[in-house]
């Protein structure tokens, strides 16, 4: 096994556990030699994981690969402390070979440091004794002189030169305890440095769970406890809306909700509030979840209404604070305001509503606070909590290499923020749809009768952190509303709903039952009134504006032979269009209609008997149906389920954004349905 691949298999042995490190926290280090392409002779190198990347998921492009002597060297051209930033472009000059990451701050760390292989790990039980008031007293408790404490320091430089010092000065030690931060431990070999890794980390768990006070968040609060489960995620989702409208004030975010125990627990005691307002440590924290969270400081029992008033009251607060903060700390240097919305959102008796610009960006915020929750835990059990100073959070939140690093992102999809519903979504045209919004940046939630067809066309699109499949029949109130609220708690609300729930059954007036006639009313004509009133709540509740987009049909203006249902039923939908385009504007929401021709490809309609009684009325075979459909248009094309999936993009997309009450023709042109 090469050097890199040895580092690689450890990096991924304690990134695979959340006990050693949080996504994307931490890196890991290993020097060796190879052989200069150049000279032909061996060279020393360090192997360093790159900026950005993570530990559990590590490969070899995320790998920087140094020249040790020339990162060495370094030193002795280092300004000082006060330009230290300028360090990390040196590291450019340093790299061997192409391609690879990026050095991250923490390379000069793992250079410097005389030790063949090197981890800097996040752990809860570290960062506990790490952030403990008297955290250097605990460390000579718990490690006796094999772990040595190091004051907080901002990650960069001159944090390699003092732990580089430390090591020197003490032979005996195998790591250290990085005040407010982390842990460094390291090792001749990378099974020793991974030894040493795994046993400060459990030294100190096993250390704090033996000395812990029996209440480290103190009493409870009467009337904080977690509610009843189906209780608290029926108000979760009743206060969903209202906490995405507050986290996306200045920019859209989508959302997470946690109500796990650890979260639950620490919001029914005493102390919550006041380390809640302490904030985050590791930087790796606050860089994710903000200086501190916002908390509703209303027991569990507090209505919704209640709730919501209060909510929106402590927002404003929380962007005064915000503003504030900056202020206080901001001078003519540092990068501009980036938003005073909260990124974590603490409801007691409820649970956590975290945001981010993307899924797994929201939803690792939320996993980020819970290591927080657990570094409070550790710390308040054995001493008192104390995070780094503010100033020292505000000069890494601010820091030039962080907001280079955020100028470095790609640009987001035209869709990045917003969550899309699509009833009928597990085949056809709801499935296209799907699959499109989500390939425009959407996470999307797909609706199907089909629960297993829904979870499966989920998976097939990206999965939990791009979309989720729920069951739900939208002709059935209770139903909607409960797909609905599990919308809002997979993503944090909805801003693009399509109401695609469709069937048909093809027989002429005298064949059709009032049975028949109800079955396509209340799936199309019902229930997409009743998806839509759902949705507009939420949408109204978010004041973030929003579209939906009703899948009508040619025939709500084509009069057809043995269709009188499935025709009634789609012209409905298609007045539905305009009487909402109509009340829903004032709140920002477009409401437009697509009226596609028969749609014969990956149809669950037509696939469930629909074809062949078309093929059968217009006398041709039901496998040529498509191509019969596509001769009688002027266009001369079949119309498929991406062209559908197509006109719901673009009339939710960046372009369009001042239609609404408009139908769309996608027939490949029929002159019968023109609107005019």
């Amino acid at each position: 096994m090469t050097t890199a691949e040895d580092l690689i298999a450890r990096s991924n042995r304690l990134g695979a556990d959340p006990k050693n490190t949080n996504y994307a926290g931490g890196n890991t280090s290993a020097k060796g030699t190879a052989t200069d392409p150049v000279t032909g002779q061996d060279v020393e190198l360090l192997w360093v994981k790159g900026s950005g990347g993570d530990l559990g998921t590590l490969t070899e492009s995320g790998l920087a690969v140094l020249r040790l002597d020339r990162m060495r060297a370094l030193v002795d051209v280092y300004p000082g402390v006060e330009r230290e930033d300028e360090m990390v472009a040196a590291f450019d000059y340093c790299l061997h070979g192409k391609g690879g990451a990026a050095p991250s701050i923490d390379t000069a760390m793992h250079g410097l440091v005389d030790a063949a292989h090197v981890d800097h790990l996040h752990p809860d039980s570290g960062i506990a004794i790490a952030t403990a008031a008297d955290g250097e007293a605990l460390t000579t408790t718990i490690f006796g002189d094999q772990v040595v404490w190091v004051p907080w320091r901002r990650p960069g430089f001159q944090l390699g030169l003092d732990i580089a010092e430390i090591k020197a000065k003490n032979p005996q030690a195998v790591g250290c305890i990085l005040g407010g931060h982390g842990i460094t431990a390291w090792g001749d070999t990378s099974e020793e440095a991974e030894k040493n890794s795994l046993w400060i980390i459990d030294t100190a768990a096993a250390y704090i769970e033996e000395h812990s006070k029996a209440e480290p968040f103190g009493p409870a609060l009467e009337g904080y406890a977690a509610l009843p489960e189906q209780e608290r995620r029926t108000k979760a989702a009743a206060l969903a809306p209202t906490i995405r409208g507050i986290a996306s004030a200045d920019q859209p975010m989508v959302g997470h909700f946690d109500d796990s125990e650890v979260v639950l627990d620490f919001l029914a005691h005493e102390a919550h509030s006041r380390l809640a307002e302490l904030g985050t440590s590791c930087p790796d924290h606050f860089l994710r979840t903000k200086v501190k969270p916002l908390v509703l400081d209303l027991p569990a029992t507090a209505t919704v209404e209640e709730s919501v008033a209060h909510l929106k009251e402590l927002a404003t607060t929380y962007r005064e604070d915000y503003q504030a903060y900056y202020d206080r700390h901001a001078d003519e240097n540092s990068p501009a305001i980036r938003g005073k919305d909260p990124l974590i959102v603490l409801v007691p008796g409820v649970g956590m509503f975290s945001f981010g610009r993307n899924k797994q960006t929201a939803r690792v915020a939320g996993e980020f606070y819970i290591n927080a929750i657990n570094v409070m835990r550790g710390a308040e059990g054995l001493s008192t909590y104390a995070p780094i100073d503010e100033s020292e959070k505000f000069r890494i939140e601010y820091w030039a290499l962080e907001e280079a690093k955020l100028q470095r992102m790609p640009a987001p999809k035209p869709l990045a923020t917003r969550v899309a519903l699509v009833t009928g979504a597990a085949s056809g045209i709801g499935k296209a749809t799907a699959k499109r919004l989500a390939a425009e940046g959407a996470c999307v939630v797909i609706a199907d009768l089909d629960l297993a067809k829904a979870e499966a066309a989920a998976a097939e699109i990206g999965g939990p952190d791009v979309a989720v499949g729920l069951a739900a029949d939208v002709s059935d109130e209770a139903a909607v509303q409960s797909m609905l609220d599990a919308a809002v708690l997979a993503f944090g609300g909805v801003d693009l709903v399509v109401n695609n729930a469709g069937l048909s059954l093809s027989k002429s007036l005298l064949e059709t039952t009032e049975r028949d006639w109800d079955l396509q009313h209340d799936v199309m004509a019902k229930g997409s009134f009743l998806v839509s009133k759902a949705a507009a709540k939420v949408l109204i509740e978010q004041e973030m504006g929003g579209d939906i987009v009703y899948i009508s049909s040619k025939n709500s203006l084509f009069a057809g032979p043995n269709n009188v249902a499935y025709g009634a039923a789609k012209a409905d939908q298609a007045h539905q269009v305009r009487l909402l385009a109509a009340e829903l504007g004032e709140h920002g929401i477009k409401v437009n209609g697509i009226n596609p021709d028969g749609v014969v490809q990956g149809s669950g309609i037509f696939a469930g008997g629909w074809g062949a009684k078309r093929a059968e009325v217009y006398g041709v075979k039901e496998e040529e149906l498509g191509k019969f459909y596509a001769q009688r248009t002027l266009l001369k094309r079949e119309v498929l389920p991406e062209n559908i999936a197509n006109a719901v993009f673009v009339l939710c997309g960046p372009d369009l954004t001042h239609t609404t009450g408009l139908h769309v023709p996608v027939d490949a042109g029929v002159a019968a349905a023109f609107l005019r």
